[in-house]
């Protein structure tokens, strides 16, 4: 019997107690049928062996006359006969349609969660944060793409985006952390023919910042912080001289207060050494301020890594700035140039120079490898210059809080050595 419109229409659905459904297999075409169900659908099938194991595959419903369906009787025969074509070859097209779904269903967010699963254990805290917001946020737009089917394109335009309106850095470490995540997909034998990140454009490099805050500049945010987290972390940015991360995530069993110490271990560290910093009364008064929390040792933030939320923290602050400005010179006055947090650092170090502290005390107490310490002096030059560094920076405080309070300087400054 050929299928066709004729045929089809008339075919009865013999049923018994044993199944509620028929095939009528095509005699021209051995394996194209048509499967009648007793609920009235009707659908277009092949059927075929590979090996000892027969398959059958749907091709789709069979089209009526109310034009309800997908296939009519030519347009089915024709697809049933490119699939049995592929299984004399060799194929199998049901193999194939489960193998498609599956490579459907790996999407780039479903990829996410699996590769999240696996660095968590292997990246420190403060990297992992970064990467869940990267991949989970800044590639949220591709996230219902199937991983194998994202192209060159597809992320080049995200990129872009990212950059305008994050920034270019914000954009390299999100295209980093992509192409990070495709890399380990295919060593996980995720079907992916070749990483798309590889090639697409990396947005251009920042200049190198050289920006120092004038003593006015470091009175305007000194005085614009509030008596918060960020406002803490700012005052503390400034007269300890450390790294945002470091002070951002800094916890209470590092602290020895009553010795005015603060020990950073080297896993939050950028250069994975350890670092003893001597806290000035100044410092010590601002974090004693801190409220603690029950259960939890980070004083920052509420998360289990530090503090998080700093742009829109600086946002404020810098508005705060403004407002100040504004009501002393007017509406007129000019903001404060642009200045970024790692600049309080630079400006700490700039200006322990001006106080006579010598380089490589300075870059003891930054925790700073490059110099004095860099190379082979670094090899055999092991000491951590404790006194000078303890020095150093009770001198910088000082000179901070005469500043902030316009009181007279109580440390004398060091002479510059000839």
């Amino acid at each position: 019997m050929k299928l066709d419109k004729e045929t089809i229409a008339i075919l009865p659905l013999e049923k018994d107690q044993h199944k509620d459904d028929v095939i009528y297999f095509d005699e021209l075409d051995p394996g194209f049928g048509i499967r009648l169900r007793a609920g009235g659908k009707r659908t277009w099938i092949v059927q075929y062996r590979v090996g000892a194991k027969q398959r059958r595959l749907t091709l789709g419903t069979v089209k009526l006359a109310d034009g309800s369906g997908t296939l009519g009787p030519a347009e089915a025969r024709k697809a049933a006969q490119v699939r049995l074509a592929k299984v004399t070859l060799g194929g199998d097209p049901q193999a194939d349609k489960v193998a498609k779904q599956k490579e459907a269903s790996n999407t780039l967010v479903a990829v996410v969660d699996h590769y999240l699963l696996a660095k968590k254990p292997v990246l420190r805290p403060k990297s992992f944060v970064e990467v869940e917001r990267y991949l989970q946020r800044y590639w949220k737009p591709l996230h219902n793409f199937p991983i194998a089917r994202i192209e060159r394109r597809d992320i080049t335009a995200r990129v872009g985006a990212i950059a305008a309106k994050h920034g270019p850095v914000a954009a390299r470490h999100a295209r980093t952390a992509l192409s990070a995540l495709f890399a380990w997909a295919m060593g996980e034998g995720y079907k992916i023919e070749a990483n798309p990140v590889i090639g697409t454009n990396t947005p251009a490099q920042p200049a190198g910042r050289d920006r120092v805050l004038s003593d006015d500049e470091l009175v305007e945010i000194w005085n614009a912080c509030k008596e918060g987290n960020y406002g803490r972390i700012v005052r503390l940015l400034i007269v300890t001289g450390q790294r945002r991360s470091e002070v951002g995530g800094m916890c209470r069993s590092e602290l020895d207060l009553d010795r005015g110490i603060w020990f950073i271990p080297a896993a939050r560290t950028k250069n994975k050494r350890p670092h003893v910093i001597p806290l000035a009364p100044l410092a010590v008064d601002i974090i004693k301020a801190v409220p603690e929390q029950v259960g939890r040792d980070c004083l920052f933030g509420e998360g289990p890594h530090g503090y998080v939320g700093y742009a829109k923290a600086k946002e404020a602050l810098d508005r705060r700035v403004l407002a100040a400005r504004k009501k002393t010179g007017g509406a007129n006055v000019k903001p404060m140039a642009a200045w970024v947090v790692h600049d309080l650092r630079r400006t700490c170090a700039t200006r322990m120079a001006d106080l006579g502290v010598l380089p490589h005390v300075i870059e003891a107490a930054l925790n700073h490898v490059s110099g004095h310490k860099a190379g082979i002096a670094g090899v055999y030059n092991r000491s951590t210059y404790e006194r000078e560094v303890k020095t150093a920076l009770a001198l910088w405080a000082d000179y901070v809080r005469s500043l902030v309070s316009g009181g007279d300087r109580k440390v004398v400054p060091l002479r510059a050595q000839s």
